[in-house]
């Protein structure tokens, strides 16, 4: 059973966090040892409602730094690189004063917290990956991604690409219509093209948990251990049921005891 917290201590703030010259939309809600949950590519993080609340509950700490060009989150793009990206969250464990953090990367995010792991392993307990895409994967669907967020297409055009990209038949696509970040996807685009996958893909050597979705385009079933496969013991697989590469609207609550679980047997 899920203990309830203190009221005060699990009350929701928002506040925005200074550092040279960026600043970090950050909403943090519990307490407890820390757990940083980072968006899809071009969302913000108001996605994670649900499970920041359970996780929450849980006992944790949960910090949601929006990415740069989502909310209130502003730094330069000038020569920007997935390190830079990951600086920004490295500030956010350290300014919490109780490292190390689990992070945890949903689809695009899953590569900034595997950046952080590599960059600053000493402030990451473990990485989770929630619907990350397989080492490589169909080319067509970054067109899907793209068109998903396109606000000046046709409703019936976003739905139809959201439908491939992001949800399993059984779920309503119509709820990710709103919640984009052009300007967090225009940055997140610079950043990647100029990094090299290998750059950010060995996650430090840390724990991972891999989250699975299994009707994921991005990772067919027989990419589903592809992660355990390339780096052994340190990676635990699960797999969720009737979800896509959306994933957290669809199973907010397998995805919180999936998290919640493997955070209580890390060392």
């Amino acid at each position: 059973m899920i203990p309830c917290p203190n009221t005060a201590e699990a009350s929701k703030v928002r506040e925005l966090v200074n550092f040279g010259d960026v600043a970090i939309d950050l909403i943090a809600e519990g307490a407890g040892p820390p757990v940083v949950l980072l968006p899809s590519r071009g969302r913000d993080s108001d996605d994670f409602d649900a499970i920041a609340e359970g996780i929450a509950k849980a006992g944790f700490r949960v910090l949601r730094p929006q990415p740069r060009g989502a909310g209130r989150s502003i730094g330069p793009t000038c020569r920007l690189r997935m390190q830079d990206l990951a600086r920004d969250v490295a500030q956010i464990v350290e300014r919490e004063n109780n490292a190390p953090a689990v992070i945890v990367g949903h689809a695009f995010g899953n590569w900034v917290a595997r950046m952080v792991a590599t960059d600053h392993g000493h402030l990451v307990r473990g990485v989770a990956l929630m619907a990350a895409a397989a080492k490589s994967f169909p080319g067509s669907l970054r067109a899907d991604v793209q068109q998903s967020a396109d606000e000046t297409l046709p409703r019936a055009v976003r739905l139809a690409a959201l439908r491939r990209a992001f949800f399993h038949p059984d779920h309503d696509p119509s709820v990710w219509l709103s919640g984009w970040a052009p300007e967090a996807n225009r940055i997140q685009g610079i950043a990647s093209a100029a990094t090299e996958q290998a750059e950010y893909w060995q996650a430090g050597g840390v724990p991972m948990l891999d989250i699975v979705a299994d009707s994921d385009p991005f990772k067919p079933k027989d990419k589903w251990f592809e992660s355990r496969e390339e780096f052994g013991n340190r990676v635990t697989v699960t797999i969720i049921p009737r979800a896509s590469h959306a994933l957290v609207p669809e199973q907010p609550e397998l995805v919180v005891d999936a998290v919640v679980g493997w955070i209580r047997q890390l060392p």
